[in-house]
């Protein structure tokens, strides 16, 4: 019996046949996603024909070079070959052929690798510029934003089934990055006019590469259909349960969990070695697992402390200390802190291991303040310190905005980590934009209003450029310290 056949028969068994109003309504939603879609399209092709400022290449093209890393990344983590839950149960450890039962999901994916690369064309004609031949430097990098997904898929496929597939996956993730950082320092001095070279090559040798760029994707996709029929079904059933947990997530929008399941997934593989515990106070010693997490994982560390030059690219990429520079800075500041404060967000859920220890609730809670806010002084100097050498911030002592910030921006992760779930018994607000419901908005909010306020002197300096940033550096430190000793003697169980 055939796959089809199979399908066919628990569909008959358990759905309606599919009628002319179910089809209507499949495509009146696809005309109607077209219509929101289109005009952004538009605007964003409008704005690409014309001339490339040589000054934002660089930066433009290190930002597309991490987003597509981030997605080879994000593909690489959920699998990304999965299956719903009744097929994993039924049909993947059947005798029926492994590609067949894997075939659909392929098709998924294409069609998610396809719509990324139409994305990523038209960031890359935004970014090159597209002044002359128009049209076919269009279709170019629509063919290279393509081939650069599709490509990357089944690369992501291939090292699903291949451990050393996915060896080899991992060093073009960090070679991606390493590409970002050169793209990046080309935009400044002579680099900068061998990306304009780049960007005002002919139009037919950039045909010519999206050719060549497509000949290679193709090979890839026709070796990742074949490597389906090879498919481990313990890998399969791993990136099932993931994708499971994720919709399960998307559905009951609790985004909480999947911070939860990226770290299960990190560590059920791992054989840990058992050291003794350190001989420190009782607060320090609660909060020692959070640094051996973090030692654990020095790939981890070096991705934060690397990140730090995104604002920094992102002000090359826009002209200038805009908003959307101030946004990726505090972000930044804020998710670098929050990133460790898994023992708090454990101990809201569970207190018996601090009951057992013995200290203080908020002794332990200020012991875990000290890494968070390390983590954000070190991060928010090197952002700050890189702005300042780019030329983007005005000269002065901008980076002492890192270790008084810190402070408050530690305060705010552990708010951030103790947030209790998504609330959807809350009202809902009518706006003249849509409804918007509260709950959701007051989840995500809760530790971002703490930053705000924790670090409103530094944003203060950031619109102003004052020629002094003595008050304002007193100021933050005064407020950054305030926050967090308050939050400490407000902080409950």
């Amino acid at each position: 019996m055939r796959v089809a056949e199979v399908r066919a028969s628990i569909h008959a068994s358990r759905r309606r046949p599919v009628s002319w109003l179910d089809r209507y309504g499949t495509v009146f939603g696809l005309l109607m996603m077209g219509a929101v879609v289109a005009q952004p399209v538009f605007t964003a092709l409008a704005a690409a024909a014309r001339q490339a400022d040589p000054a934002r290449i660089g930066p433009g093209v290190a930002l597309l070079t991490l987003g597509y890393a981030a997605y080879l990344a994000a593909a690489r983590l959920i699998g990304p070959v999965a299956v719903p839950a009744a097929d994993a149960a039924w049909l993947l450890l059947s005798p029926l052929p492994r590609r067949a039962v894997l075939g659909r999901t392929a098709v998924i994916l294409l069609a998610v690798a396809v719509a990324g690369g139409l994305v990523f064309g038209v960031g890359l004609l935004a970014v090159l510029g597209g002044a002359d031949r128009f049209a076919l430097r269009l279709v170019t990098a629509l063919v290279l934003g393509v081939s650069a997904t599709v490509g990357g898929m089944a690369v992501a496929v291939l090292a699903q089934a291949s451990p050393s597939w996915d060896s080899w996956l991992g060093v073009g993730l960090v070679l991606l990055v390493v590409a970002a950082s050169v793209a990046a320092l080309l935009a400044t001095g002579p680099g900068r006019h061998l990306m304009a070279v780049v960007a005002t090559a002919p139009a037919s040798a950039g045909a010519a590469v999206a050719g060549a760029a497509a000949t290679v994707t193709a090979l890839l996709v026709r070796r990742a259909w074949g490597a389906l029929s090879r498919m481990p079904a313990r890998a399969v059933l791993a990136a099932s349960t993931r994708t499971g947990r994720l919709a399960d997530a998307a559905v009951a929008v609790d985004p909480g969990a999947l911070t939860w399941i990226a770290e299960d997934n990190h560590w059920r593989a791992r054989n840990l070695s058992s050291r003794p515990w350190p001989s420190l106070p009782a607060p320090f010693a609660l909060a020692w697992q959070e640094w051996r997490r973090l030692a654990r994982r020095p790939g981890r560390l070096a991705a934060m402390l690397g990140s730090a030059v995104l604002p920094a690219v992102t002000a090359q990429a826009v002209g200038g200390m805009t908003t959307p520079v101030v946004v990726v800075t505090f972000a930044g500041g804020l998710a670098v802190a929050a990133g460790a404060v898994s023992g708090a967000r454990r101990e809201s859920d569970d207190a018996s291991l601090v009951r057992l220890f013995g200290p203080g609730f908020r002794e332990v809670l200020a012991a875990r303040a000290v890494l968070p806010a390390l983590l954000g002084a070190g991060w928010l100097v090197l952002a700050l310190g890189a702005l300042g050498l780019t030329g983007v911030l005005p000269a002065g002592p901008w980076w002492l905005f890192g270790p008084t910030a810190a402070p408050g921006l530690a305060a705010a992760a552990l708010r951030t980590a103790r947030r209790p779930p998504i609330d959807h018994a809350m009202p809902v607000i009518e706006t003249p934009g849509g409804a918007i419901p509260t709950g959701p908005l007051i989840w995500g909010m809760t530790g971002v209003d703490v930053a705000l306020l924790a670090t409103s002197p530094m944003l203060a300096a950031f619109a102003a450029w004052p020629e002094t940033l003595g008050p304002y550096l007193v100021a933050q430190a005064v407020l950054g310290a305030g926050v967090l000793i308050g939050y400490l003697a407000r902080a409950t169980r």
